[in-house]
């Protein structure tokens, strides 16, 4: 196993099969299902349940997930497992930590039932949910090494954690973390099945917990949470057909982006370039000027269509001014996620990222369950005439866009970030270096990394690029008008994403990014 501490992702190489995530031990919790004849849907239900143990900052089973899946002949589908808002919602602002922000329930649990029925049912998938939660089990009785990542994380939050609702000696900055709550909680789902999250004696435990905590969520809200099965929206770039998940997610950003930098020659600037950078901020300026018509279209209009029409991306691609940054003060977003990416040995993909939004979530732990919940419900708007404007059971705009890419048919590459409004940003850089300049994924995931706008660190609408893009290059990126702020290399605050690649001959290569804690597993 290679060293955690190790600068740069170490890449694998197999003819068979691979996993990424962004911690080792849920990695090799992926791996043991693959190596047993595993499907790639499986190996990440496994992976997932261990990561929601290990990463408690970035996901867990008081969270979401959305999943983008392919089998080997191109086929894919989405499982949208998001959360919905309380049947009874709470008037004025949002708060963004605490029991205001537990307005919607996590639906990550249930998503695990609707992908191993897939599985089964499209894959020959023949894995027992009981079976594919030993690991995480195992890690949240035993205990586990705190990694970087929560380490950080948990010192960021110094001056907060002590005023979340049971937080304080749940969790740990360093050293052994062990959860026997939480370990009680994910027995009763192996031994009853994921419903129990919702309806059974758990679900009721939970829903206590949430209402001592002050939260609007009910018993009845959590019976009502259901995954919704959807068809995945592409858009073409080069020779590859990128697929994403549809609204309320931000999938269609990603693939407004790139359907823009399709018309731009971007293997005609070398990827340290001021050229290829600006245009790479340029087209995500382009493509979130649109951002806020992006909600749930079981109340709001369906804009996949206007968004991603041609005419409208040459019209953005032509707007873009070669030699002049356009200002940018608009809005962001939080949020804090983890990719999970897996092919198994019959070429089928599975792309996954689960979150609770901002990293350690509301910071609400739901009564004696261990249950860290998430605060997606901050991420709706008080305007009335907003499209994501609060409704009950509406879903909020929603950030994860986990991304799958076909080539003459067939996968190509699997791909995913964490880092909400940073997604289809590190996304396109990703995309761009593998498509258009041909770099393998650990050489892709090593490149500086931008972030442009406001963060929940930096109140400035300015362009933050990690330090080793060098003093040239961000020199020259001020000149064209952008206002460059620099952060350290291989910031955390640059997310962390992970890439497989599959090649014509059925070569396989992956890496998880330098960023985190994990990496990619071959067999």
């Amino acid at each position: 196993m290679p060293s955690l501490g190790n600068p740069l992702p170490e890449p694998g190489a197999s003819p068979r099969a691979m996993i990424t995530t962004p911690h080792w031990l849920a990695s090799e919790a992926g791996a043991k299902v693959l190596r047993r004849g595993g499907n790639a849907i499986e190996a990440l239900v496994a992976a997932g349940a261990a990561l929601a143990v290990v990463y408690p900052h970035f996901c867990g089973l008081g969270g979401d997930a959305v999943w983008l899946v392919a089998d080997e002949t191109g086929k894919a589908q989405t499982f949208l497992g998001i959360g919905q808002a309380a049947g009874i919602v709470p008037q004025g602002e949002i708060p963004l930590r605490g029991a205001g922000s537990t307005l919607t329930t996590a639906c990550l649990v249930d998503s695990w039932e609707t992908a191993l029925a897939h599985s089964a049912r499209e894959w020959t998938g023949s894995e027992r949910l009981a079976s594919l939660l030993d690991d995480a089990i195992a890690l949240a009785e035993d205990g586990f090494e705190v990694s970087r990542s929560q380490a950080f994380w948990y010192d960021f939050r110094l001056g907060e954690v002590d005023s979340w609702p049971g937080f304080t000696g749940l969790f740990k900055p360093s050293g052994i973390q062990r959860q026997p709550a939480l370990t009680r909680t994910i027995e009763a789902i192996a031994r009853h099945g994921p419903r129990e999250f919702y309806e059974g004696a758990l679900a009721r435990r939970i829903a206590i917990g949430l209402a001592e905590a002050g939260s609007p969520l009910s018993a009845e809200d959590l019976a009502e949470t259901r995954t919704e099965i959807a068809a995945p929206i592409h858009q073409n770039y080069r020779d590859t057909s990128l697929l994403a998940p549809p609204p309320p997610t931000q999938g269609i950003s990603t693939l407004a982006i790139m359907g823009v930098l399709d018309q731009l020659p971007m293997a005609d600037f070398p990827p340290d370039s001021a050229g290829f950078y600006h245009r790479l901020v340029e087209a995500v300026k382009q493509a979130f000027l649109d951002r806020n018509a992006i909600a749930d279209p079981r109340f709001a209009a369906d804009v996949s269509s206007t968004l991603l029409d041609p005419a409208r991306l040459a019209a953005k691609a032509a707007a873009i001014d070669p030699a002049r940054a356009l200002p940018w003060p608009q809005p962001y977003r939080h949020g804090d996620t983890a990719l999970l990416a897996a092919v198994d040995d019959k070429g089928r993909c599975a792309s996954l990222l689960q979150s609770l939004y901002f990293d350690w979530g509301s910071g609400v732990v739901a009564g004696d369950t261990g249950l860290l919940w998430q605060n997606r419900g901050a991420a709706f708007s008080t305007d009335p005439a907003s499209p994501n404007a609060i409704r009950p059971g509406k879903r909020p705009f929603y950030t994860l866009n986990p991304g799958l890419a076909l080539r003459n048919g067939r996968p190509h590459l699997i791909y995913g970030t964490q880092g909400a409004d940073g997604q289809p940003q590190t996304l396109a850089l990703l995309l761009s270096l593998l498509i258009d300049h041909g770099l393998d994924p650990a050489a892709a995931l090593s490149r500086p990394r931008f972030l442009l706008g406001r963060t929940f660190s930096d109140s400035r609408d300015s362009l933050k690029i990690e330090e080793n893009i060098g003093a040239e290059t961000a020199a020259a990126l001020a000149a064209l008008g952008h206002e460059v702020s620099t952060i350290g290399s291989f910031s955390p605050l640059g997310g962390q994403a992970g890439v497989i690649r599959i090649g014509q001959d059925r070569a396989i290569e992956g890496a998880h990014d330098p960023r985190s804690d994990g990496g990619a597993i071959s067999l």
